[in-house]
């Protein structure tokens, strides 16, 4: 986009200057799936889980552990760093990224791979691991500048140096297959390509690994919510978290750039108007009052300062359905789902709970 398309836009507001936010209809029609769910575990400082066809893997603060038959969590290994992302490698063990940084195999005993650099630059915000046939690893470096913690920031400083990356876990040629991308949270290797999160331009798009350039493809537009992690279901289609809600405020402010660049320094991260994994928490939020609440009681219809939603993918990557846990709602800021034992397990990173919901629950929903 040119200086002055930009400019343009901003001035009548239009394009990526515009405050409208697409309407939760269609697929995205509310229901309260995820609110309804029924809690597993409690698991403060979870991160991202994954299901190796046996057993289903968790990630919490520096622990990786996997979840026992009676709900409890048994410890596996412990790291010199808060974990960002996990997943599971066919006939390779768990792969497992450190301190945003770095990326470990664990296999009944943990192995680094070392210090990578992909295009001579070390990875710096990993939030996503995607397992390729081959046995390499796609990897969601989603920012340049902040990490994982720092997304809220990232998505006000307008970011876009988000880039993904094949890393081999048996030599180090690894390469850089895209950059300049507003912030990736997501990766996931599909039967038609790669598909990429790109969380602050609302959209998922696909990425041809057998073409010579790696030209993204746009699957998937004008989304209601930022995307996140996706994880694949067996008819060839996905799961994708949105982990957070997306409203005209948070939309007029990112067009405001004086008034972005004040509260930043002067206000609090956690009263910034700003997308957040979870809400009410706190009298000083903003949008408090008459418009979230009427006597009292909260409108599952007020715009969401947090949300929980999960949205289904067809193999296009067309959205069928989705499950939401409204502005009322708890369970909001769903960071990771998986399909595992005849069930969708969700991590709710706002509640600090894992959820699930049968499969057959959500079939006799939807079908």
């Amino acid at each position: 986009m040119s200086f002055f398309t930009e400019g343009l836009n901003r001035l009548v507001g239009r394009g990526d200057a515009a405050i409208t936010v697409p309407p939760m209809d269609g697929p995205f029609r509310a229901n309260n799936i995820i609110e309804d769910a029924e809690v597993v575990t409690e698991l403060s400082d979870g991160v991202d889980i994954a299901f190796d066809g046996s057993k289903l893997w968790l990630a919490q603060g520096n622990e990786l552990s996997c979840l026992l038959p009676d709900g409890k969590r048994q410890i596996c290994a412990r790291f010199d760093g808060p974990l960002t992302a996990i997943a599971a490698v066919p006939n390779v063990g768990i792969a497992v990224a450190v301190n945003a940084r770095n990326i470990s195999i664990y296999n009944g005993k943990v192995e680094s791979l070392g210090h990578r650099t992909p295009a001579g630059k070390p990875f710096y915000s990993i939030t996503s691991i995607s397992p390729a046939s081959d046995g390499s690893l796609y990897v969601a470096d989603a920012s340049r500048k902040n990490r994982p913690d720092a997304w809220t920031r990232d998505l006000l400083e307008h970011g876009k140096t988000g880039r993904v990356c094949q890393v081999f876990t048996d030599s180090t040629l690894d390469k850089q297959l895209i950059s300049g991308l507003r912030y990736v949270a997501g990766v996931m290797v599909a039967d038609n390509g790669l598909w990429i999160s790109e969380s602050w331009a609302h959209q998922i798009v696909s990425v041809d690994l057998a073409a010579v350039k790696t030209q993204p493809a746009q699957i998937t537009a004008r989304l209601p919510a930022y995307a996140g992690r996706m994880t694949a279901t067996s008819d060839g289609g996905a799961w994708v978290c949105m982990f957070s809600a997306r409203r005209r405020l948070v939309e007029l402010v990112l067009r405001e750039r004086r008034f972005r660049r004040l509260m930043m320094q002067e206000v609090d991260p956690r009263y910034w108007i700003a997308p957040m994994l979870s809400s009410g928490n706190s009298f000083q939020e903003p949008l408090q009052g008459g418009n979230v609440k009427s006597m009292g009681i909260s409108k599952p219809w007020a715009p969401p300062r947090s949300y929980g939603l999960v949205v289904r993918l067809d193999p296009l990557g067309q959205p069928l359905y989705s499950l939401h846990s409204r502005t009322d709602g708890r369970h909001h800021g769903i960071v990771s789902a998986v399909e595992a034992y005849g069930a969708l397990y969700m991590l709710s990173k706002g509640a600090n709970l894992l959820l699930k919901v049968r499969l057959s629950e959500i079939e006799e929903h939807f079908l």
